[in-house]
């Protein structure tokens, strides 16, 4: 009798604590630093809780820009041309476009009539 492989989906299996993808628990690490910061500061005036609370928060902003996408509707004009991208490429994108001074290069064809 042989033995047969069955193909597996190895999509999910890249994903710790079956929240986090790598990519994710990069992000709210990245989230987490200014919540520390906060944290510090709140702390050094004896209130630990609002530090806490601000690095919860920033942790989750961060786990929300790694892992969500930006809906698809039509109701506002961001959302009508980025529908369905994840949220951290449309951030990188927005970047990238202030670093170019908001220039945009549009290459035109010129057409030439033979007479």
């Amino acid at each position: 009798m042989q033995t047969y492989e069955i193909p597996r989906n190895y999509k999910g299996e890249s994903r710790i604590l079956y929240v986090f993808s790598m990519k994710a628990l990069m992000y709210t690490a990245i989230g987490i630093v200014p919540g520390l910061i906060f944290y510090f500061i709140f702390s050094s005036f004896g209130a630990t809780m609002p530090g806490i609370i601000a690095t919860i928060i920033c942790g989750g902003i961060g786990f929300a820009i790694g892992t969500f996408k930006v809906p698809d509707t039509r109701k506002f004009k961001i959302t009508e041309k980025t529908g369905g991208e994840n949220i951290d490429d449309v951030i990188k994108r927005a970047i990238k476009f202030k670093q170019k001074k908001n220039r945009i290069y549009v290459y035109m064809k010129e057409e030439t009539k033979d007479e």
